[in-house]
C-alpha cells in the first residue's frame, strides 16, 4: 500500500508540479512579450531613417533587446518545468511497471494454485464433503473470497496498465513540448544574436557624433532645469497662498488618493515604451557621461494624445523654448508634468479626471513620425520615479 501510495503521490507531483506557475500563464507571458516585441519592431520601423542614426532608435533596440531576452527567459523556464515533469513521470512509470509485472507474477500463481487445488476436488464436491451445514457454508464463503481476490487482484492490474498507458502518453507529449520549445528558443537567441550586432553598429555609428550627442544632452538638462523652475515657483506662490487660503479638504483628499493608487495609475498614453529611465544612469554611448532624468520618456509613433493620469486640477501651461509646451497637474501634494506637447486642450484652473486629454504629443515628421513624451511625477519638490506609479504593462 506504501509502494502504491508513492506512485500516486509521484503521478500527482508530475500532473501539477506547473501549479505555481502553470504552462498557461507563461504563454500568456510570452504571447505579451511578443505582441511588445512586435509593437517595437513597427516603431521602429515607423521611427527610422536612412539619413541618420539617433539615439532614440538606440533606446528602442534597447528595449527590444530586454523583451527578447525575457521571452527567452520564459522558454527556458517553461523548458525546465516540463523536464522537471518527465523525470517524475519516468520514475512513476518505472515503479508502475515494476508493479504492474509484480501483480501479474502474483496473479500468475494463485491461478495455477486454483487450478492444482480444484483439479482433484471441484468446488462443489468440496463444499459437499463437508462434515455438517457450518463447515459447508464456511467452504462457500471461502470460494466467494477467493473469486473476489483474483476478480480484484484482476481490476487492479487493469487499473495500473492504465495508468501506465496514461503516463506514457503525457511523457511523449511532454518530450514533444520540449522539442518544440527548445527550438523556438535557439531561433529566438539567433534573432537576439542579430539584433545585439545592430545595437553595437548603431553605438559605433552614434559614438562617432559626440559633439551632437553632448549638445542633445545639454538640451536635456536645460529642458528639466526649466521645468524644475517651475515646480519651484508654483510651489512658493501655493505656500503664499495657503498662508491666506489652505488647501481645500478635497484637494487633499485627491493627494491621499492618489498616493494609495501607487503602482496603478493608468499610462498617460494609450501605447508606447519607455526609452528613458529615470534618475542617473550611463550614457549609453558618451563614455564617462551620465544623464540625471527627472522623470521618463515614453516613446509612441503617429498621432499621439496626451492623458491625464489622476483627477486633479491643471495648475500651469507653459512653453518651453525649442521644446513645445509643458501641462502640470496638482493632486493634492503630487504633481504631474507632461512635456512635449503641442495643440493643448486645457489651461489653468481646469479640473480633470483620469483619462481626460490634455494635448497631443509632438510628432517628429523628420523622424518618422516619432512621439516622445517627457512624464514626471513629484510629491511638492521632490521628484519621483513614474515606473513606480504607473500601472505594469
Amino acid at each position: 500500500m506504501r509502494r502504491i501510495a508513492v506512485i500516486c503521490f509521484l503521478t500527482v507531483i508530475a500532473n501539477y508540479c506547473l501549479t505555481a506557475q502553470s504552462r498557461s500563464e507563461l504563454e500568456e507571458l510570452r504571447k505579451k512579450n511578443l505582441q511588445e516585441i512586435e509593437y517595437v519592431d513597427r516603431l521602429l520601423k515607423n521611427t527610422a531613417t536612412e539619413k541618420k542614426e539617433n539615439l532614440n532608435e538606440l533606446r528602442v533596440i534597447g528595449k527590444k533587446l530586454d523583451l527578447r531576452e525575457k521571452l527567452i527567459n520564459e522558454y527556458g523556464e517553461e523548458i525546465s518545468l516540463l523536464e522537471y515533469r518527465i523525470s517524475l513521470n519516468r520514475l512513476a512509470i518505472e515503479m508502475l511497471e515494476q508493479d504492474l509485472n509484480s501483480q501479474k507474477e502474483e496473479y500468475a500463481r494463485s491461478i495455477l494454485s486454483a487450478y492444482k487445488a480444484s483439479k482433484g476436488t471441484p468446488a462443489v464436491a468440496f463444499i459437499l464433503s463437508s462434515a455438517d451445514f457450518n463447515q459447508g457454508y464456511k467452504r462457500l464463503k471461502y470460494i466467494q473470497q477467493v473469486a473476489r481476490y483474483r476478480r480484484n487482484e484482476s481490476e487492479t492490474i487493469e487499473d495500473i496498465y492504465v495508468e501506465v498507458r496514461g503516463a506514457k502518453e503525457r511523457l511523449e507529449k511532454d518530450r514533444k513540448n520540449v522539442n518544440d520549445l527548445k527550438n523556438k528558443e535557439e531561433r529566438q537567441k539567433q534573432i537576439l544574436r542579430n539584433e545585439q550586432d545592430r545595437k553595437e553598429q548603431l553605438i559605433t555609428a552614434l559614438s562617432k557624433k559626440e559633439k551632437e550627442l553632448k549638445q542633445e544632452l545639454e538640451e536635456k538638462k536645460r529642458i528639466a532645469k526649466q521645468i524644475e523652475n517651475e515646480i519651484a515657483r508654483l510651489i512658493e506662490e501655493e505656500r503664499k497662498r495657503s498662508a491666506v487660503k489652505p488647501m481645500s479638504s478635497e484637494m487633499k483628499l485627491i493627494g491621499e488618493s492618489f498616493g494609495e493608487n501607487r503602482g496603478r495609475l493608468p499610462w498617460p498614453v494609450d501605447r508606447g515604451i519607455i526609452t528613458s529611465h529615470f534618475g542617473l544612469h550611463q550614457h549609453p554611448v558618451l563614455k564617462h557621461v551620465t544623464e540625471d532624468n527627472i522623470g521618463i520618456e515614453i516613446t509612441s509613433s503617429g498621432i499621439t494624445k496626451a492623458k491625464s493620469v489622476y483627477k486633479g486640477e491643471v495648475v500651469r501651461v507653459f512653453t518651453i523654448s525649442g521644446a513645445n509646451m509643458a501641462v502640470i497637474i496638482r493632486h493634492g501634494k503630487y504633481l504631474t508634468v507632461y512635456q512635449n506637447l503641442v495643440n493643448v486642450k486645457v489651461k489653468a484652473g481646469d479640473q480633470v479626471i483620469a483619462g481626460t486629454e490634455l494635448g497631443d504629443v509632438f510628432n517628429e515628421s523628420s523622424e518618422g513620425n516619432k512621439a516622445v513624451l517627457k512624464f514626471m511625477i513629484y510629491e511638492e519638490k521632490t521628484k519621483l520615479d513614474p515606473e513606480l506609479w504607473l500601472v505594469k504593462k
